[in-house]
């Protein structure tokens, strides 16, 4: 392994602190990691976590609730190469940066549901490791901040006018993310309690927290067929169970293998933009 390849959070932090302004975040705020807990093939996500004890990026897992380009070539490699300045282009996929957003909203639900209906809070000490965007990296922004110099990114947040699953700063974190070292806290929506999700969570070196839920009946689910498109909305009703959807039906119905991951995404999306 290179010199280069192992100073390359350090490059990429002082690539994106040279192209940031502004007065420094509140140290108050925090870092959220939203993802779905019960995703998996042959283990879940948690039990993963629980095992390795580390969060790894889209670079080591090959799963994503965004899109899934983390590979040599692909759109997320090359938009860390542009916002990074090239730091990473040598590493391995284990020295690549995690993804989160900063919750300047202060949201008990995360800073970025559309990623998933729980959250890993991260503690202070991660915030001088963290670089930002907004908007999303996937969306070639031009605004960058660091924990020094970070505070102008919640302005153009709060004056974006962006959807509700769209208006997070992106974070992101860079070094390893250690579960015993790093987080505050598991966040988990209560429709898993008295699950494998909590009994897993239960196995991870962290507190578990508890946020009011994700809960969307059909008669307002119908009315939103221009968010993501009526067939999704159908996908949602069909799935409902005594005329509701929340994130453990729709991650039921990912284990079954009978529909794509990219349909229950968009169902996934209307439970989180309508049904807090």
């Amino acid at each position: 392994m290179s010199a280069d390849t192992l100073q390359a959070p350090a490059r990429a932090l002082r690539h994106v602190a040279a192209r940031s302004s502004g007065p420094p975040l509140a140290p108050s705020l925090r870092v959220t990691l939203n993802f779905h807990p019960d995703r998996g093939t042959g283990r879940t996500v948690l039990e993963r976590l629980a095992e390795d004890g580390v969060y790894a990026s889209q670079f080591v897992t090959g799963t994503s609730n965004g899109g899934l380009t983390a590979h040599p070539g692909g759109d997320r490699w090359r938009w860390e190469s542009r916002i990074f300045g090239g730091a990473y282009d040598g590493a391995s996929a284990h020295e690549r940066p995690v993804y989160g957003a900063l919750d300047f909203r202060r949201s008990p639900y995360g800073a970025a549901p559309r990623f998933g209906s729980a959250h890993f809070r991260l503690s202070a000490g991660t915030l001088p490791h963290a670089t930002f965007c907004y908007p999303d990296s996937s969306l070639e922004p031009s605004d960058f901040g660091v924990a020094a110099a970070g505070s102008r990114l919640i302005a153009l947040a709060e004056a974006g006018g962006r959807d509700a699953l769209d208006d997070y700063i992106e974070a992101q974190i860079h070094g390893p993310v250690r579960l015993d070292h790093h987080v505050e806290a598991l966040v988990l929506d209560p429709c898993f309690r008295g699950t494998a999700v909590e009994k897993a969570a239960g196995a991870l070196p962290c507190p578990v927290e508890w946020h009011d839920g994700f809960r969307l009946a059909t008669a307002e689910l119908t009315r939103h067929p221009e968010y993501r498109g009526a067939e999704y909305v159908e996908l949602g009703a069909a799935l409902a169970v005594d005329g509701f959807i929340d994130a453990r039906i729709i991650g039921e119905a990912a284990g079954t293998g009978r529909h794509d991951p990219q349909d229950l995404k968009k169902v996934w999306h209307l439970l989180a933009r309508f049904g807090r």
